[in-house]
């Protein structure tokens, strides 16, 4: 009865230490996931304050239908859930988005790129 009671231990130990890894590697793809759509959410925001520049007019501080001259705001370029760079040219804006955690690699951070136009948004995860 002794060896029984010592099986059963041993493999109530076993069962125990595979769900605590399962959990674990649970947790991460969540969190890589959660991240990366919060990425997303800031760029489309950032997207839409593009969008609203182009479309204002230059008499009130917009771009009349051009990209030229608009910056991230300084508030926004980094915030909890990663930090946020443009490259500007006339009819588009090329954001990107680098999270706080790993990404689907295990080694590299969540990347998002979003090119933005005058009447579209497209983003394409990188990682």
């Amino acid at each position: 009865m002794g060896q029984q009671q010592l099986l059963l231990i041993v493999l109530g130990v076993i069962i125990v230490g595979i769900a605590v890894v399962v959990g674990i590697n649970v947790f991460t793809a969540s969190s890589s996931q959660a991240n990366r759509d919060a990425v997303i959410a800031d760029l489309t925001n950032l997207a839409s304050m593009a969008q609203q520049f182009y479309r204002k007019p230059t008499a009130l501080g917009g771009g009349g239908n051009t990209f030229t001259g608009w910056t991230i705001p300084t508030a926004l370029a980094t915030t909890g859930n990663g930090t946020y760079t443009a490259t500007v040219a006339a009819q588009t804006v090329t954001l990107v988005g680098t999270g706080n955690e790993k990404g689907n690699d295990g080694t590299n951070k969540v990347k998002v790129t979003m090119v933005v136009t005058a009447d579209s948004i497209k983003a394409t995860p990188n990682n």
